[in-house]
């Protein structure tokens, strides 16, 4: 299935290979990234696919609606993955 992830503010420098060879262009924070994931798959599936490490991986949103790693996806969802935001 089809899915698309935008991928936010440091977790974009773990990005996979395989993920950034789709897009020669390169790849910066919030670029729609479109991603083949098997039918059942979970967003813990796709932050493994991207390669990005689970445990900076703090915020995550399917279709703008808040969701944990283990939420499972459909055909055509949006996701974005952020790291933990700090500010002051």
């Amino acid at each position: 299935m089809k899915v698309y992830a935008k991928v936010f503010a440091t977790l974009v420098q773990h990005l996979s290979g395989t993920v950034l060879n789709a897009y020669p262009e390169g790849v910066r924070a919030g670029f729609l990234l479109e991603v083949e994931l098997p039918e059942g798959s979970t967003v813990a599936d796709l932050v493994a696919y991207l390669g990005l490490p689970k445990e900076e991986v703090r915020i995550t949103f399917v279709n703008g609606k808040a969701q944990e790693l283990g939420y499972c996806l459909s055909p055509g969802d949006q996701v974005g993955i952020f790291p933990p935001i700090g500010g002051g």
